[in-house]
């Protein structure tokens, strides 16, 4: 058992999870109720990770990050390593691959609220950020939470972006998933078999918690 490379994407999932939790709130709720032009076509980018190959996305993050490219140059300028192969490259490239987890089942839970609820807050007075927080957080709970367990879950099994931008340097980018395919090409089929097993059980348990809380706050909504 590979336990770097796990407690590596265990790492990465976490912070990827939190850091694109604002911006999907923000995003979501602009989306799920703001009019302008050229929304579609942005609602398509954002959705264009979930149809591209990872290894067609990984190669551009890859270009954008690379030590010839303006990206990488000031940030080796700064930190003196490039931005690629590292797990600051590998963190900004499993935010980008992972924003159509976080913003568009948080765009839906924010359109689930009527106008009407909207509209009796403002009457009552309440600040927009009073609004939020006690109204619109609370109702678009279910949302978030799934949004947060698949880019939690997303990011644990990532290969294809994960190899082109990171590579599979131990300790530094060596995931649990470039891991499993390193042991099957040297034909460990018991370790590869043993970290797969692991990796399935996590995310099941990710998934199982998020659908078990989803109905326990829907029943609670219900019940109120």
């Amino acid at each position: 058992m590979d336990w770097s490379a796990l407690f590596l994407s265990l790492k990465l999932s976490t912070a990827t999870m939190l850091l694109l939790l604002p911006c999907g709130l923000w995003a979501g709720r602009a989306l799920a109720w703001r009019r302008f032009r050229g929304k579609a076509l942005l609602e398509a980018l954002l959705a264009l990770p979930l149809v591209l190959p990872p290894t067609v996305l990984g190669f551009y993050l890859l270009l954008a990050m690379g030590g010839n490219s303006p990206l990488g140059q000031w940030y080796r300028s700064l930190f003196g390593h490039t931005l690629a192969f590292s797990f600051d490259g590998l963190l900004l490239a499993s935010m980008i691959f992972n924003l159509p987890f976080a913003i568009l089942p948080m765009q839906r839970a924010f359109e689930s609220i009527t106008p009407e609820i909207r509209g009796a807050a403002m009457c009552c007075g309440m600040s927009r950020w009073r609004q939020f927080v006690r109204i619109e957080f609370p109702l678009a709970w279910p949302g978030i939470v799934s949004a947060l367990v698949l880019i939690f879950a997303h990011t644990l099994g990532e290969f294809g972006v994960v190899l082109m931008v990171g590579g599979s340097i131990p300790g530094e980018t060596r995931t649990i998933a470039i891991s499993i395919y390193d042991r099957v090409q040297s034909f460990e089929t018991t370790a590869a078999g043993v970290m797969s097993a692991v990796l399935l059980a996590i995310s099941l348990t990710a998934i199982s918690l998020s659908y078990a809380l989803g109905r326990r706050l829907e029943s609670r909504h219900t019940r109120v």
